[in-house]
């Protein structure tokens, strides 16, 4: 019977540390500390939902995928950083943050790796309708908006993404934003990589336990695209952290009030946007087709939507 009792005691305690642990990990990018309110959806009880959706009714949605980020990055790298950024913005602004949902559209070719679907499958099977799904049961659960932000953005990924985002604002009636955390950020010269400058300089000071650049040798540094990660830092990954989540806590704190009207003039926005991505190609070209001129067309893309300046979205989208 001793065994038994001790052997229960190690298992629960073994329980609550695992517990613990991912607390710790939640709470490790987080300014505030351990004494934050809590902003985890899957963490709070019934009445803190509805004090939450009542103070701002606004749900985030993380995504990512498990995919190799170079020999100095952990492979979850991309839900782990959007659904970070997705805390701070909902800590900062009010809104509550969903469990980050890892599988998307494409993935390098490299180990550990897992491919859902095709990398240039616009025409997604998976990843579209469990959007469309979440978005109307949170619309049934009273939120008024709703902002998926994805950490992985192959081409089809930000397609699909930002396609059933502006559908679902159609369908739903409420503000559905989708866009790659990116996005929200190239005016600070963060114009999207692969485990290069800026997701690892993000990813050390969200996370800097998690990176690790002396495993890194000489270039070309295997599965990584863009600048060359041994010149990413903390500070910079500050910078770019402090834009992506001014930006989000804005539109957290604005998006459920928009009236009609001005719904009406961001989904007009978005769905120009995307359009345009889907249209690039001309059906023979690359898939980045729209992608080649984003630095310059959509510097300020983030600042636009934050301010609510939707038609200068629109009008920068015919330089793509």
């Amino acid at each position: 019977m001793a065994k038994k009792l001790a052997r229960r005691e190690f298992m629960g305690a073994a329980a609550a540390g695992a517990l613990l642990s991912s607390a710790s990990l939640g709470q490790q990018s987080n300014d505030s500390g351990p004494a934050a309110r809590q902003v985890r959806l899957e963490f709070l009880r019934p009445r803190e939902i509805e004090e939450a959706q009542a103070e701002c009714a606004t749900i985030f949605q993380p995504l990512g995928t498990i995919e190799w980020h170079g020999v100095h990055n952990v492979v979850g790298v991309d839900a782990v950083k959007a659904h970070a950024l997705c805390m701070r913005a909902a800590q900062k602004a009010g809104g509550l943050v969903a469990p980050a949902l890892y599988g998307g559209v494409g993935g390098l070719d490299q180990p550990h790796t897992f491919v859902m679907e095709p990398e240039n499958s616009v025409f997604s099977n998976f990843l579209r309708p469990w959007l469309e799904q979440l978005c109307r049961e949170m619309a049934r659960q009273g939120f008024r908006a709703i902002i998926i932000l994805t950490g992985h953005y192959g081409a089809a990924q930000q397609i699909v993404v930002r396609e059933t985002a502006v559908r679902m604002s159609r369908t739903l009636g409420i503000p559905v934003l989708g866009t790659p955390e990116y996005m929200l950020a190239i005016d600070v010269n963060y114009t999207g990589d692969h485990a290069a400058w800026g997701e690892t300089s993000l990813m050390m000071h969200l996370y800097p336990d998690t990176v690790d650049l002396s495993r890194l040798g000489e270039p070309p540094h295997k599965g990584v695209g863009g600048r060359d990660p041994r010149e990413s830092s903390a500070e910079d990954g500050r910078l770019i952290t402090e834009t992506i989540v001014a930006r989000l806590a804005t539109l957290a704190r604005n998006m459920p009030a928009w009236d009609e009207k001005t719904l009406g003039r961001f989904i007009d926005a978005e769905a120009a946007l995307v359009a345009r991505q889907l249209s690039a190609p001309k059906g023979k070209g690359s898939l980045w087709s729209a992608w080649r001129n984003i630095a310059g067309a959509m510097r300020d893309y983030g600042k636009h939507l934050a301010e609510e300046n939707f038609e200068q979205i629109k009008a920068s989208v015919a330089n793509l």
